[in-house]
Protein backbone atom coordinates (compact mmCIF):
# COMPACT_ATOMS: atom_id res chain seq x y z
CA UNK A 1 0.00 0.00 0.00
CA UNK A 2 1.76 3.55 -1.02
CA UNK A 3 1.47 5.95 1.62
CA UNK A 4 -0.89 8.06 0.12
CA UNK A 5 -3.59 5.58 0.44
CA UNK A 6 -2.46 4.21 3.64
CA UNK A 7 -2.89 7.62 5.09
CA UNK A 8 -6.88 7.76 3.56
CA UNK A 9 -7.42 4.41 4.99
CA UNK A 10 -5.83 5.04 8.70
CA UNK A 11 -7.83 8.41 9.03
CA UNK A 12 -11.12 6.32 7.63
CA UNK A 13 -10.40 4.06 10.49
CA UNK A 14 -9.69 6.69 13.39
CA UNK A 15 -13.04 8.24 11.97
CA UNK A 16 -15.36 5.02 12.36
CA UNK A 17 -13.71 4.80 15.85
CA UNK A 18 -15.12 8.02 16.56
CA UNK A 19 -18.33 8.05 15.07
CA UNK A 20 -19.42 4.77 17.05
CA UNK A 21 -18.14 6.29 19.74
CA UNK A 22 -20.21 9.62 19.01
CA UNK A 23 -23.22 8.06 16.87
CA UNK A 24 -25.73 10.23 15.28
CA UNK A 25 -29.07 8.91 14.47
CA UNK A 26 -30.10 10.59 11.18
CA UNK A 27 -30.28 7.68 8.28
CA UNK A 28 -27.84 10.01 6.04
CA UNK A 29 -25.06 9.56 8.55
CA UNK A 30 -25.99 6.12 8.99
CA UNK A 31 -25.89 5.51 5.67
CA UNK A 32 -22.42 6.93 5.15
CA UNK A 33 -21.11 4.92 8.17
CA UNK A 34 -22.50 1.57 7.37
CA UNK A 35 -20.44 2.32 3.51
CA UNK A 36 -17.32 3.41 5.42
CA UNK A 37 -17.45 0.06 7.31
CA UNK A 38 -18.06 -1.52 4.03
CA UNK A 39 -14.54 0.23 2.28
CA UNK A 40 -12.44 -0.37 5.39
CA UNK A 41 -13.53 -3.71 5.30
CA UNK A 42 -12.26 -3.68 1.77
CA UNK A 43 -9.37 -1.95 1.86
CA UNK A 44 -7.66 -4.82 4.68
CA UNK A 45 -8.76 -7.33 1.95
CA UNK A 46 -7.13 -5.39 -0.87
CA UNK A 47 -4.02 -4.95 1.51
CA UNK A 48 -3.60 -8.72 2.09
CA UNK A 49 -4.38 -9.54 -1.53
CA UNK A 50 -0.96 -6.83 -2.72
CA UNK A 51 0.64 -8.24 0.43
CA UNK A 52 0.06 -11.94 -0.94
CA UNK A 53 1.18 -11.02 -4.18
CA UNK A 54 3.99 -9.54 -3.66
CA UNK A 55 5.08 -12.17 -1.62
CA UNK A 56 4.71 -14.32 -4.48
CA UNK A 57 6.59 -12.18 -6.84
CA UNK A 58 9.19 -12.63 -4.25
CA UNK A 59 9.35 -16.10 -4.07
CA UNK A 60 8.75 -16.77 -7.96
CA UNK A 61 12.30 -14.01 -8.30
CA UNK A 62 14.27 -16.47 -5.75
CA UNK A 63 13.40 -19.50 -7.51
CA UNK A 64 13.72 -18.59 -11.04
CA UNK A 65 17.45 -17.39 -10.03
CA UNK A 66 18.08 -20.93 -7.98
CA UNK A 67 16.75 -22.52 -10.66
CA UNK A 68 18.71 -20.76 -13.13
CA UNK A 69 22.12 -21.14 -11.19
CA UNK A 70 21.45 -24.85 -10.80
CA UNK A 71 21.58 -25.38 -14.71
CA UNK A 72 24.03 -22.74 -15.55
CA UNK A 73 26.72 -24.70 -13.37
CA UNK A 74 25.27 -28.37 -14.20
CA UNK A 75 23.02 -28.96 -16.77
CA UNK A 76 24.34 -26.79 -19.72
CA UNK A 77 27.65 -27.02 -18.09
CA UNK A 78 27.68 -31.00 -18.95
CA UNK A 79 26.22 -30.07 -22.17
CA UNK A 80 28.58 -27.89 -23.14
CA UNK A 81 31.80 -30.06 -22.60
CA UNK A 82 30.27 -33.24 -24.03
CA UNK A 83 29.38 -30.94 -27.05
CA UNK A 84 33.13 -29.50 -27.49
CA UNK A 85 34.12 -32.96 -27.34
CA UNK A 86 31.43 -34.18 -30.06
CA UNK A 87 32.73 -30.76 -32.14
CA UNK A 88 35.64 -33.09 -33.72
CA UNK A 89 32.89 -35.13 -35.48
CA UNK A 90 29.96 -32.32 -36.24
CA UNK A 91 32.52 -29.09 -36.00
CA UNK A 92 29.20 -27.00 -35.61
CA UNK A 93 28.01 -28.62 -32.45
CA UNK A 94 29.76 -26.64 -30.03
CA UNK A 95 28.62 -23.71 -30.82
CA UNK A 96 24.98 -24.73 -30.24
CA UNK A 97 25.32 -24.78 -26.52
CA UNK A 98 27.20 -21.55 -25.77
CA UNK A 99 25.31 -19.21 -23.41
CA UNK A 100 25.54 -15.57 -25.64
CA UNK A 101 25.86 -12.50 -24.19
CA UNK A 102 21.97 -10.92 -23.79
CA UNK A 103 21.28 -14.00 -22.08
CA UNK A 104 21.30 -12.01 -18.73
CA UNK A 105 17.19 -12.18 -18.43
CA UNK A 106 15.35 -14.57 -17.26
CA UNK A 107 13.15 -14.51 -20.49
CA UNK A 108 16.36 -14.69 -22.24
CA UNK A 109 17.84 -17.66 -20.31
CA UNK A 110 14.94 -19.86 -20.69
CA UNK A 111 14.81 -18.96 -24.39
CA UNK A 112 18.52 -19.78 -24.61
CA UNK A 113 18.22 -23.41 -22.18
CA UNK A 114 15.01 -24.93 -24.14
CA UNK A 115 17.05 -24.59 -27.33
CA UNK A 116 20.20 -26.37 -25.90
CA UNK A 117 17.69 -29.18 -24.40
CA UNK A 118 16.05 -29.18 -28.19
CA UNK A 119 19.31 -29.56 -29.47
CA UNK A 120 20.44 -32.20 -26.88
CA UNK A 121 17.57 -33.98 -27.94
CA UNK A 122 18.08 -33.77 -31.79
CA UNK A 123 21.81 -34.81 -31.18
CA UNK A 124 21.54 -37.19 -28.36
CA UNK A 125 23.44 -40.47 -30.16
CA UNK A 126 25.91 -38.33 -31.38
CA UNK A 127 26.40 -36.49 -28.01
CA UNK A 128 25.68 -39.90 -25.70
CA UNK A 129 28.90 -41.53 -27.75
CA UNK A 130 31.01 -38.77 -26.29
CA UNK A 131 29.70 -38.73 -22.52
CA UNK A 132 26.71 -37.37 -22.19
CA UNK A 133 24.57 -38.53 -19.20
CA UNK A 134 20.70 -39.02 -19.56
CA UNK A 135 20.06 -37.90 -16.59
CA UNK A 136 21.65 -34.67 -17.10
CA UNK A 137 18.77 -34.39 -20.43
CA UNK A 138 16.29 -35.60 -18.10
CA UNK A 139 16.47 -33.34 -15.12
CA UNK A 140 17.06 -30.14 -17.61
CA UNK A 141 14.21 -30.93 -19.19
CA UNK A 142 11.88 -31.33 -15.66
CA UNK A 143 14.21 -28.06 -14.05
CA UNK A 144 13.18 -25.83 -17.57
CA UNK A 145 9.47 -27.05 -16.32
CA UNK A 146 9.90 -25.50 -13.12
CA UNK A 147 11.31 -22.60 -14.57
CA UNK A 148 8.39 -22.15 -16.50
CA UNK A 149 6.15 -22.44 -13.75
CA UNK A 150 8.06 -19.91 -11.35
CA UNK A 151 7.69 -17.73 -13.96
CA UNK A 152 3.47 -18.16 -13.25
CA UNK A 153 3.35 -17.56 -10.70
CA UNK A 154 5.53 -14.48 -10.72
CA UNK A 155 2.96 -13.37 -13.36
CA UNK A 156 0.03 -14.08 -11.37
CA UNK A 157 1.52 -12.15 -8.04
CA UNK A 158 2.54 -9.30 -10.41
CA UNK A 159 -1.42 -8.84 -11.55
CA UNK A 160 -2.72 -9.65 -8.09
CA UNK A 161 -0.43 -7.24 -6.69
CA UNK A 162 -0.70 -4.53 -9.11
CA UNK A 163 -5.26 -5.20 -9.46
CA UNK A 164 -4.94 -4.27 -5.81
CA UNK A 165 -2.91 -1.68 -5.50
CA UNK A 166 -5.38 -0.07 -8.04
CA UNK A 167 -8.31 -1.34 -6.67
CA UNK A 168 -6.84 -0.02 -3.09
CA UNK A 169 -6.23 3.66 -4.29
CA UNK A 170 -9.97 4.01 -5.58
CA UNK A 171 -11.26 2.86 -2.13
CA UNK A 172 -8.98 5.41 -0.41
CA UNK A 173 -10.36 7.86 -2.49
CA UNK A 174 -14.40 7.18 -1.93
CA UNK A 175 -13.49 7.05 1.97
CA UNK A 176 -12.18 10.37 1.45
CA UNK A 177 -15.34 11.36 0.18
CA UNK A 178 -17.38 9.67 2.44
CA UNK A 179 -15.78 11.72 5.19
CA UNK A 180 -15.92 14.97 2.92
CA UNK A 181 -19.71 14.41 3.88
CA UNK A 182 -19.72 13.52 7.48
CA UNK A 183 -17.16 16.65 8.22
CA UNK A 184 -19.61 19.01 7.43
CA UNK A 185 -22.46 17.30 9.65
CA UNK A 186 -20.26 17.02 12.12
CA UNK A 187 -18.65 20.46 12.45
CA UNK A 188 -22.63 21.67 12.50
CA UNK A 189 -23.25 18.99 15.62
CA UNK A 190 -20.33 20.31 17.42
CA UNK A 191 -20.28 23.84 16.70
CA UNK A 192 -21.32 24.60 20.01
CA UNK A 193 -18.57 21.82 21.89
CA UNK A 194 -14.76 23.10 21.01
CA UNK A 195 -13.41 19.86 22.44
CA UNK A 196 -15.43 17.38 20.43
CA UNK A 197 -14.99 19.43 17.47
CA UNK A 198 -11.24 19.08 17.92
CA UNK A 199 -11.53 15.57 18.34
CA UNK A 200 -13.42 14.95 15.38
CA UNK A 201 -10.78 17.13 13.30
CA UNK A 202 -7.80 15.19 14.94
CA UNK A 203 -9.79 12.12 13.85
CA UNK A 204 -10.30 13.08 9.82
CA UNK A 205 -7.27 14.80 9.42
CA UNK A 206 -4.68 13.05 6.54
CA UNK A 207 -1.14 13.84 7.58
CA UNK A 208 1.15 14.28 4.61
CA UNK A 209 4.58 12.39 4.81
CA UNK A 210 6.83 14.91 6.96
CA UNK A 211 9.71 16.07 4.77
CA UNK A 212 13.05 16.78 7.01
CA UNK A 213 13.71 19.61 7.84
CA UNK A 214 9.73 20.18 7.41
CA UNK A 215 6.48 20.78 9.50
CA UNK A 216 4.13 18.06 9.01
CA UNK A 217 1.24 19.50 6.58
CA UNK A 218 -2.04 18.39 6.35
CA UNK A 219 -3.14 17.05 2.71
CA UNK A 220 -6.32 18.51 1.85
CA UNK A 221 -7.27 17.36 -1.85
CA UNK A 222 -10.86 18.42 -2.40
CA UNK A 223 -13.28 15.88 -3.65
CA UNK A 224 -15.13 18.27 -6.84
CA UNK A 225 -13.35 21.39 -6.30
CA UNK A 226 -13.02 23.92 -3.34
CA UNK A 227 -11.04 23.14 -0.07
CA UNK A 228 -11.85 20.60 2.19
CA UNK A 229 -10.90 21.12 5.58
CA UNK A 230 -9.74 18.48 7.45
CA UNK A 231 -11.14 15.46 6.02
CA UNK A 232 -9.92 15.52 2.49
Amino acid sequence: MNAKSRRRIEMGTRVLDFSRTHPDASAGYTAALTRLEALLGRADELASRQRDGLLEVRGSTARKRELRRAMRQAHLTHLARVAKVAAREDPDLAQKFVLKPGTTTYLAFRTAARGMAAEAQNHKELLEKHGLVDTVLDDLSRALDQFDAAVEHGTRGRQAHVGASAELRAVADEVVQIVYVMDGLNRYRFMQDAELLAAWESASNILATPRPAAKVAPEAPPPSGGKVRPAA
